[in-house]
């Protein structure tokens, strides 16, 4: 038995497979984190490396996250090449008992570090641990060109976005009911788009990173996934109905109709969004 057959690895690896085949990284884009589970992390333990590697700082800190284990993307590490060598593509890091730096205790065997936006990752996290009574673990980032376009477009309001992705499917206000939360362009990677970010993930599932991509979170990998290809999917016909339209959208579902979904749904859509 490989620490790759462990059930945790295996759907980990799958959905970075997914976003591949979905053309969401290209080339070393995107990037995806989950908190394990406690028994999760003794199926995985008999792999962990004997010496661990050096604890690194990362700048942020949550006492909510002290001694949690991650799995990560390795920094500059190709989505595409994740099933194929998830030892040399993928880590595990522990946290230490101050929450504020990780180790590696296995993978990336040909070096590297995790990727270089654990830092925004780890601090949405804590939030959505914190909004969701732990049930949130995965934290997935990439960068759907669709959405992305339509930071070209739109004013970076959560409102402006949520009300034209929730008028584009019938599906998205059941999906996301409490819509998405927009960060201004930001540089990636540091401690500042971090603490923007985590700030819109204490309310939203999601959230747009202007000319840059999506993070989505979720309590499992499927709904995670799920989430991110609904928002995309949304995103491209918003802008097929802009483009065929000559730039104007004849008709939409009205704000009412998204009441009545919401209630044959039982969702609550947050009501400031609409008119």
């Amino acid at each position: 038995m490989a620490i790759t057959d462990c059930e945790v690895l295996q759907n980990y690896i799958r959905l970075c497979s997914d976003g591949w085949d979905q053309g969401w990284h290209e080339r070393n884009g995107g990037n995806l984190t989950y908190r394990m589970r406690p028994e999760e992390v003794e199926q995985c333990r008999p792999y962990f490396k004997e010496t661990p590697g050096e604890w690194v700082n990362m700048g942020v800190q949550a006492d909510n996250l002290k001694g949690e284990y991650f799995i990560s993307t390795g920094s500059g590490k190709y989505f595409r090449n994740v099933s194929l060598a998830p030892q040399d593509n993928l880590c595990i890091v522990e946290i230490n008992e101050a929450g504020d730096s990780w180790r590696i205790v296995w993978g990336l065997e040909k070096g590297g570090r995790p990727t270089s936006e654990f830092p925004s990752h780890f601090l949405n996290h804590s939030v959505r641990k914190e909004a969701t009574n732990g049930e949130n673990r995965v934290i997935y980032h990439a960068h759907p060109a669709n959405l992305i376009a339509m930071t070209y477009i739109l004013p970076l309001t959560a409102r402006d976005f949520t009300r034209a992705l929730w008028q584009s499917a019938t599906e998205c206000p059941v999906v996301f009911p409490g819509g998405v939360g927009v960060v201004p362009w930001m540089v990636p990677g540091g401690s500042d788009i971090a603490w923007a970010t985590s700030k819109l993930m204490r309310e939203y599932d999601a959230a747009v990173w202007a000319h840059h991509g999506l993070f989505a979170s979720g309590p499992d990998f499927d709904t995670t996934f799920g989430l991110m290809h609904t928002i995309e999917k949304a995103a491209q016909i918003y802008l097929l109905a802009l483009s065929a339209g000559q730039g104007k959208i004849r008709q939409t579902i009205q704000d009412d109709d998204l009441r009545a979904i919401a209630k044959e749904f039982g969702v609550t859509l947050r009501e400031e969004f609409l008119e």
